[in-house]
């Protein structure tokens, strides 16, 4: 995996340091010789945290549950600084997708369009 991603490094970008992550396991699932799994980070994730944060503002509101987490030592600050995270996380997500990409123009395809005209 280190090999790919050092051959592939411009195509994943620097703002996410730890961008490969990989865990093996030797034992197939029954009935299969082998298995496989990949969990991608992209910005179509962020449809995902809003949907979660959703739920979590709704459930928030109702105080659902919300005496089980107390009994066990929180209190409702460490949720407010739970919303205000996803949110956050949403906000990167969106920056990020809205980012324009830069693009280089290579002499030999600036000698092309030139010949074009």
């Amino acid at each position: 995996m280190l090999n790919i991603r050092d051959r592939n490094s411009p195509y994943f970008v620097e703002w996410i340091p730890n961008n490969v992550q990989t865990a093996m396991c030797d034992v197939a699932p029954r009935g299969l010789s082998m298995s496989a799994s990949l969990i991608s980070n992209t910005t179509a994730i962020q449809e995902s945290f809003k949907k979660l944060a959703s739920a979590f503002d709704d459930m928030l509101k109702k105080r659902a549950y919300l005496h089980w987490y107390a009994a066990e030592g929180m209190d409702e600050a460490e949720f407010s600084d739970c919303r205000s995270t996803i949110h956050d996380l949403v906000s990167e997500y969106q920056r990020q997708q809205e980012a324009v990409a830069e693009t280089t123009i290579v002499e030999d395809d600036l000698a092309m369009m030139e010949d074009e005209d």
